[in-house]
């Protein structure tokens, strides 16, 4: 399954193209924050980059399907997938994707893989290729909420992640395109069924996402500043 969101008008020709991807609703919500901000960034042109929003569908394997028809279909300068995480209270910029998928819950498939890698015989991790503490210090400095995050999960999110950045270093094509992967938290809508769960409402999403990529865009080398964590 690949849904693309609005496009925009006007597009230039040899225009850079960000890529933006959402997830679908998953374990019984009906919204997905993921979807909601890429729609609402899709035909932005941020930094000199035009963004392309696609959807991917929750489920191991037809999610990396789905993202390698948007590489092949958009031919990207950079890359960033957003996934929803219940529990986290801001925009979580991730680290690095691990191979292996371990599903606490079952995917929109109903499959549920135990300890399996996301691609076999390939390395246990990559780290994104993007500039995270520079995009943590821009949204911080725009009085928004973010943080390096040190672990993607075992889903299908670490699950796109990896994916993509086995693609992004494996492939010729891929040469020079940068990729990572940011978390968001619930949607106040979905929080109110979920009793102290924390949420941010969309337009800061949206917003946060946003100076996010402009940060990604705008800088090539990182930070060296503090984004650890104890534990």
């Amino acid at each position: 399954m690949l849904r693309g969101g609005r496009a925009g008008t006007g597009m230039k020709r040899n225009e850079p193209t960000l890529l933006l991807t959402g997830f679908e609703p998953f374990n019984g919500e009906t919204v997905n924050p993921s979807w909601q901000v890429a729609q609402a960034l899709a035909g932005e042109r941020i930094a000199g980059a035009r963004v392309v929003a696609v959807q991917l569908p929750c489920i191991f394997g037809a999610a990396l399907s789905a993202l390698d028809a948007a590489l092949a279909a958009h031919k990207p300068t950079l890359v960033l997938a957003l996934g929803q995480a219940s529990g986290r209270c801001d925009l979580s910029i991730e680290r690095v994707a691990i191979n292996v998928d371990d599903a606490r819950i079952a995917d929109n498939a109903g499959a549920r893989p135990i300890d399996e890698p996301v691609i076999a015989d390939a390395p246990a991790a990559y780290f994104a290729t993007l500039p995270i503490k520079a995009m943590v210090a821009a949204v911080r400095a725009a009085g928004l909420p973010a943080s390096v995050s040190q672990t993607a999960g075992t889903f299908v999110c670490n699950h796109v992640f990896y994916g993509l950045m086995h693609r992004l270093r494996g492939r010729s094509g891929m040469r020079g395109v940068r990729g990572g992967f940011m978390h968001l938290p619930l949607l106040p809508e979905q929080a109110a069924r979920h009793p102290g769960v924390a949420s941010l409402p969309l337009l800061t999403m949206v917003e946060g996402t946003r100076v996010a990529l402009a940060a990604a865009l705008a800088t090539t080398g990182d930070l060296r500043a503090s984004g650890g964590a104890e534990s």
